[in-house]
């Protein structure tokens, strides 16, 4: 198949680091037998006048290159922040449509293997249309938890749920909310991520310690996620803060970046944690290992979530995890062998930490149990789901044409 992957959730030159799982499930797929992958990544192109760190990073996205093994296009679009977000979709249809039909000419496009609902999903869907091609959409999290708030989004999200020829969930839960949205439930395939086992797997602590620079024998929290509000981090310092006199050697590190930085570092100089939990900025990809393995413990505090990978990888180094019990955690979490499941909230956040720190855990049991799901399996199972919608277009196009001629005189 000649597969085109459409999303703006993809690593660049600019950010390698940004939504690495979808390298992984596009990486993986291509390297399947007879697949080609082409990735179109658009960006925003936006009014010189406007300002920002996150916009002046987008421009200097390049126009083509080459992300590990796949080719990647960042055609442009135009886009005005909060003002143009109800036709985000249509802008990013527009602007990518020349690119896409170029690829098309250049060699017949399969289908179109798409990324979060809103907007990329329902531009992708359009693109399919103009094409005549299928297109399958897979949804994440946030697209189908938080979107549809906006009364003027939700309409749109349904429309593209009801619209593309198959869809991916990554988890039961968020496969239940599609369905709530107007999703037909036979063609949802729920497909949770993967993970790499070269990439992550258990460090001996003590070794993992040593290069971080970090105390051998103190008990030690990390937390990586965005420093965004739904991702909880405030809740988590709040909670390591009412247990903080009971451990006077523990430290929390928080991997991430973002818009809540200079709260948290205002919230941590007023519980007076300043010289105990450390805001360390997003970190390679690669580096993430030897964070969880030499954490006591791993803590996500997230409002939702639809297959949160910090999780999955936590596991894999054989780190217990402390999370809330949103979106598709449970399903991870599966087994108190893992971790502990809390709600998010301070004193809730503060027992499960306290529970992670008294009990003992097998991190070796949990490495195993959690490597069994390898990226190399998620794309074997997409591969299917993508083989089915050609062949259902197919199908539908004979019928079709077979009906044409039995009505014809």
């Amino acid at each position: 198949m000649r597969i085109l992957t459409f999303t703006s959730l993809f690593p660049s030159s600019c950010d390698p680091t940004h939504a690495i799982f979808v390298y992984q499930r596009c990486a993986h797929l291509a390297r399947r037998p007879d697949n080609e992958v082409i990735v179109v990544s658009p960006v925003p192109y936006f009014p010189s006048w406007l300002k920002t760190n996150r916009w002046r990073t987008a421009s200097q996205v390049p126009t083509e290159e080459r992300i590990g093994s796949l080719t990647v296009y960042h055609p442009r679009y135009f886009l005005l922040p909060k003002i143009f977000m109800t036709l985000h979709a249509v802008s990013m249809f527009l602007g990518c449509r020349p690119e896409v039909a170029r690829l098309n000419e250049r060699a017949k496009l399969d289908c179109i293997d798409a990324h979060f609902v809103y907007p990329d999903g329902l531009a992708a869907v359009l693109l399919g249309k103009f094409l005549g091609v299928p297109v399958i959409v897979s949804a994440r999290g946030s697209d189908i938890h938080a979107y549809p708030a906006f009364r003027t989004i939700r309409p749109m999200i349904r429309w593209t749920l009801q619209h593309a020829d198959a869809l991916i969930a990554v988890s039961a839960s968020l496969k239940k909310s599609m369905i709530e949205l107007g999703a037909s439930a036979d063609k949802i395939h729920v497909i949770p991520n993967g993970i790499d086992p070269v990439r992550f797997q258990p460090v001996p602590i003590s070794q993992a310690r040593q290069e971080l620079n970090l105390p051998v024998d103190a008990p030690f929290i990390v937390s990586v996620g965005a420093l965004i509000p739904s991702k909880g981090h405030q809740f988590l310092v709040r909670a390591f803060g009412r247990i903080a006199g009971r451990h006077p050697d523990m430290r929390l590190a928080i991997l991430g970046e973002g818009p809540l930085r200079s709260q948290l570092e205002k919230l941590i100089l007023e519980l007076g944690l300043r010289d105990r939990v450390h805001l360390l900025g997003k970190r390679p990809n690669e580096e993430l290992r030897l964070w969880y393995s030499a954490a006591t413990a791993s803590c996500l505090a997230s409002a939702g979530e639809g297959w949160p990978n910090v999780v999955t990888e936590s596991l894999t180094c054989g780190t217990p995890v402390v999370a809330t019990r949103v979106g598709g955690i449970p399903e991870i979490l599966q087994s108190s062998e893992f971790g502990v499941l809390v709600e998010q909230s301070v004193d809730a956040i503060a027992a499960g930490l306290e529970e992670a720190l008294s009990r003992s855990w097998d991190r070796e049991t949990i490495s195993q149990q959690t490597l069994a799901r390898t990226w190399e399996t998620v794309a074997a199972e997409v591969e299917d789901v993508l083989q089915e919608a050609v062949r259902g277009r197919v199908l539908s196009s004979v019928s079709r044409a077979k009906e044409q001629t039995r009505k014809a005189p």
